[in-house]
């Protein structure tokens, strides 16, 4: 769990946010509840973003996966799509964030993959589909995050994300 995977960004990502001088690894990731809850981010592109989560310390009292938890990994997944999505120039908030809870987990690590539904100038909306190491679906997600112009204050913010 404290092993740090790398993130795949597109090339043209990668150039776009480097030449602001941002930490694209730190910007995109689950931030400090994520990190305690062991979210990796695997895969990032406003296509498709891809990341896993550990059950074990993320479970309620009967010891399957909090429901919580799967909110964590989904708004996670859905906020880095649409942050890629509306590029450097927008910040993602979300606004809107629905679970549905289809089977427990008890152990092992699931897997998140958020694809968008709706890709707008002001909004962005993903579905995030969260899965069991046997590709078996526990919980389906529904995230819409508003994409708001960056403001002065916000960029020495972002920049700052890996401070």
């Amino acid at each position: 769990m404290g092993e740090q995977q790398h993130v795949k960004f597109p090339q043209e990502v990668i150039d776009e946010y480097a030449s602001l001088g941002v930490d694209l690894p730190a910007l995109f990731s689950a931030g400090h509840l994520g990190t305690r809850m062991g979210v990796q981010i695997v895969e990032a592109s406003a296509d498709r973003v891809v990341g896993t989560m550990p059950v074990e310390g993320n479970t309620q009292p009967y010891g399957l996966l909090h429901g919580g938890a799967s909110a964590v990994l989904a708004e996670t997944l859905g906020s880095v799509g649409s942050m890629l999505h509306g590029g450097s120039s927008k910040i993602a908030v979300g606004v809107d964030l629905n679970c549905t809870h289809h089977r427990g987990a008890r152990s092992g690590l699931v897997t998140g993959v958020a694809t968008p539904v709706h890709r707008g100038r002001s909004t962005a909306t993903y579905e995030i589909v969260i899965s069991d190491e046997e590709g078996r679906r526990v919980c389906t997600a529904r995230l819409t995050c508003l994409l708001r112009d960056v403001h002065t204050g916000d960029e020495a913010h972002v920049r700052g994300a890996g401070a």
